[in-house]
C-alpha cells in the first residue's frame, strides 16, 4: 500500500513583541499564532503550530485551507547589528 505526503506552504507573519522574542500569525489558518526568542526559534514553532492546526482539523474531518496567493512582497525590514570600533 502506497502512501502519500501533501506538502503545504503558508506565509507566517512574524512581529516583533514588547515584551522580548517574537510572536507569529498564520494569516490563512485563523487562530493560529505562535512564540519564540529567536528567528529560528520562531520558524520552528509556526511550522509546529501549522501542523497542530491542521491536525486538529483534519480530526473534525476538515480539509487543510490552501493558502491564497498573496501579492509577492519587493520589500521587507531586517534588523542587523553592527559592532564599531570607537576611537578615542
Amino acid at each position: 500500500m502506497l502512501s502519500f505526503v501533501k506538502v503545504l506552504n503558508y506565509t507566517v507573519k512574524v512581529h516583533t513583541a514588547e515584551e522580548g522574542g517574537f510572536w507569529a500569525e498564520v494569516p490563512a489558518l485563523p487562530g493560529c499564532f505562535t512564540q519564540g526568542e529567536t528567528i529560528e526559534e520562531i520558524a520552528a514553532m509556526a511550522k509546529e503550530a501549522i501542523e497542530c492546526y491542521i491536525a486538529s482539523l483534519a480530526k473534525d474531518g476538515i480539509r487543510a485551507p490552501v493558502e491564497k496567493k498573496l501579492k509577492k512582497q519587493r520589500s521587507f525590514f531586517m534588523p542587523v547589528e553592527v559592532r564599531i570600533r570607537q576611537f578615542a
